[in-house]
């Protein structure tokens, strides 16, 4: 029995109490469309405006690399084409010795020329100079171009004592004597009125001789290392 104070209540569901609500639907201004167009185009605006400059960033790269490629400066080649120590049979010859050679220095760039600030040379054996001399005055090698280099060393630009010359005796005693032409000089690359840094040249030439003083066949004509400092 309840009180007349707990009245109860019970409730009943209804048919539709389990269902799912439905979205209350949203009514737009014709300001939000127009602002949500406008937002769009600029995003797709402003995507065409970097793709366009990444494009053309791609291609002046390209025409860039393409250039380096074709106007890259290469180095002098040098090739040694002669060497001989006429007097290399005589046991004397230090006294009146004289040491004659032939290279050959290119230009292989297609477009590059290359000036030459004078350039020097020197005999080496065993490590030690015992020769030096000036060879060529300033000058300007065109492209795919070769200059002849040559010289002799004797009397004050040839510096042989006895002690050398008798080692010099010996390796010729044993089939061959070796010897490096060590060319230097200071050069830059020009391309119409544009020319490079200054670069020091050098290149090293080394030749063997027989017993006769003269330039074995598998040194002629033999590619020179050339570096630069």
């Amino acid at each position: 029995m309840y009180g007349n104070d707990h009245i109860p209540i019970r409730h009943v569901p209804g048919p539709n109490a389990n269902a799912n609500p439905k979205p209350l639907k949203r009514h737009h201004t014709a300001r939000y469309y127009v602002q949500r167009v406008q937002d769009t185009l600029t995003t797709r605006i402003s995507k065409i405006i970097c793709t366009i400059f990444l494009s053309l960033l791609f291609i002046l790269g390209l025409i860039t690399f393409i250039l380096w490629l074709s106007l890259r400066p290469h180095r002098p080649r040098f090739f040694i084409q002669d060497f001989s120590i006429p007097g290399l049979a005589q046991d004397s010859g230090f006294q009146n010795a004289q040491i004659t050679f032939n290279v050959s220095a290119r230009n292989s760039n297609q477009a590059i020329g290359v000036y030459y600030e004078s350039m020097g040379c020197a005999v080496v054996y065993g490590g030690q100079k015992i020769g030096s001399m000036p060879l060529l005055f300033p000058f300007y090698q065109e492209p795919k171009n070769t200059t002849v280099v040559d010289g002799v060393f004797s009397g004050a630009t040839l510096t042989v004592s006895s002690e050398r010359w008798a080692e010099i005796q010996g390796d010729r005693a044993r089939g061959s004597v070796v010897f490096s032409l060590e060319l230097t000089s200071v050069i830059t690359f020009h391309i119409s009125t544009w020319h490079s840094k200054r670069h020091r040249m050098h290149a090293s030439c080394d030749v063997r001789v027989g017993t006769d003083g003269y330039i074995l066949p598998a040194y002629k004509g033999k590619r020179c290392p050339v570096y630069f400092s």
